[in-house]
């Protein structure tokens, strides 16, 4: 079992996170993915930080609360969220998306967390 990578997440109200995504693009000068999108408005941004981790930033709507979480890249999904389970963890999934599994649980901080892994192809 290996963790790969994380992923920060934050979804808010398009006009600040549209601030977040240009302060990280202008100010520091990260390089954000280009998805080839037209949008109207401000929908979001990634930011990679090597293979497996980004930073990325979403407009809130429909399905998409306002909220912030941890994304943990891991090689077997599978396996972590048994071992949480194991421990007493209150975990939710698996889900499959994007050609990945997430598992989901909230952190005693209340943080919500996801640990996910690449599926089959």
């Amino acid at each position: 079992m290996t963790i790969l990578g994380i992923r920060f997440c934050t979804v808010a109200p398009s006009g600040e996170v549209k601030a977040l995504a240009e302060l990280f693009e202008t100010d520091f000068g990260f390089a954000k993915t280009d998805f080839g999108m037209e949008t109207e408005g401000f929908a979001g941004a990634v930011f990679p930080a090597g293979e497996h981790s980004w930073i990325e930033m979403w407009a809130e709507g429909e399905g998409m609360p306002a909220g912030i979480m941890l994304h943990i890249v891991v090689d077997d999904a599978d396996a972590y969220a048994a071992k949480a389970k194991e421990s007493g963890a209150e975990i939710q999934g698996p889900m499959d998306a994007h050609g990945e599994r997430l598992y989901f649980c909230k952190a005693p901080t209340g943080l919500q967390i996801a640990v996910l892994s690449r599926t089959a192809e």
